[in-house]
């Protein structure tokens, strides 16, 4: 077992401890790498690039209330090279699903924005249609109000006509009656009579000579 303190590196002590690793410590020794904390995120990195490397990550410590230790065991080449051929497997796997995930993600948003572009056609022509349905009714109550109002204008205009021509025959109606009067009175009042020819005295015939 060998410790290496690496605080003095602060945050750059990744490439030192791999370093240290490959050539400071023997297959199947174990090896603890102190360094400091930081911002906490040297942490999760640390052991992230030990088991990149094939490394057995035995524990990850606190140290004190400002350094951490991790405890690593040196694995052989060959079992080095089968975990970094899993690893870069998994990591293959998980490009590739997430490109997968991309494209059907990519696909969904394409289908659902051809349905939301659909929709909002057919409410568009809906509009259209109800809009025109609106405009035909509007212009079909106005062109029959407007036929009311022509039937209505034209029966008033009848009505005065027949009133005016009612007016003028009872202006006349009085004259009528007046020249009805002076008839009656010419047929009750008999006409006078000529005077009656004297008649001329008839002369004696002579007797005819035998």
């Amino acid at each position: 077992m060998k410790r290496y303190d690496l605080r003095h590196l602060k945050a750059d002590f990744y490439d030192r401890m791999i370093e240290l690793i490959d050539k400071g410590i023997k297959v199947g020794e174990v090896g603890i790498f102190l360094f400091e904390v930081g911002d906490f995120s040297s942490i999760q990195k640390s052991a992230d690039v030990i088991r990149a490397t094939g490394h057995d990550l035995m524990n990850s410590l606190k140290f004190n209330e400002v350094d951490w230790t991790v405890v690593v065991k040196k694995v052989d080449e060959t079992t080095q090279k089968e975990r970094a051929e899993k690893i870069e497997a998994a990591k293959v796997a998980a490009e590739k699903k997430a490109e997968e995930e991309r494209i059907a993600a990519e696909v969904k948003a394409k289908e659902e924005a051809e349905k939301a572009a659909a929709e909002a056609k057919a409410a568009t022509e809906a509009k259209v249609e109800e809009a025109e349905a609106k405009a035909k009714a509007d212009a079909e109550a106005k062109a029959a109000k407007e036929a009311e109002a022509k039937v209505k204008a034209e029966a008033k205009a009848k009505a005065e006509a027949d009133k005016k021509a009612a007016a003028k025959v009872s202006l006349k109606e009085p004259v009528s009656k007046t020249t009805a009067t002076k008839t009656e009175i010419t047929k009750k009042t008999p006409a006078k009579k000529a005077p009656a020819k004297k008649p001329v005295a008839k002369r004696a015939r002579k007797p005819k000579a035998k």
